[in-house]
């Protein structure tokens, strides 16, 4: 799905992937990866994305098919951090269980929840796929 918005949005404007990985400040051949869904694009690279094309990231990710986003936004790993811990204590989730989820290890989802380090954009869409989470939200692109 992301790919496939990816190449949309990219045909929508009448650019190349060349064009298109200059936007986003990579290399043709990394965004070339994102495009065919080879490697996941990272949430830094989505979020600017989103910015320069005035969409949303759920948009992107298919959970939403609206695409118009509501603003400009600067990802904030403190943010998405605390939002992080605000979905596990929701869902009654230790640090542990998610981990388990993500297949990574209990340290990581603590350098997560404090802003040590950004979201993998694979975990974020792990998060959403089994939760259904807005990933808007999740980055503190809507309240």
């Amino acid at each position: 799905m992301i790919g496939e918005r990816l190449s949309d949005i990219r045909d929508e404007k009448s650019l190349t992937q060349e064009q298109m990985a200059k936007i986003l400040k990579t290399s043709r051949s990394n965004y070339c990866k994102w495009e065919n869904e080879k490697e996941f694009i990272p949430l830094k690279k989505l979020n600017l994305l989103c910015n320069q094309f005035d969409v949303n990231i759920d948009y992107i990710i298919g959970k939403d098919n609206n695409p118009k986003s509501n603003g400009k936004h600067e990802l904030d790993p403190i943010t998405i951090g605390k939002r992080l811990k605000q979905f596990r204590l929701k869902n009654n989730l230790t640090q542990k269980d998610l981990s388990n989820l993500l297949k990574t290890t209990q340290s990581t989802i603590s350098a997560y929840e404090s802003g040590k380090t950004i979201l993998l954009t694979s975990f974020a869409l792990q998060i959403y796929k089994t939760y259904n989470i807005s990933l808007d939200w999740l980055c503190g692109r809507t309240k």
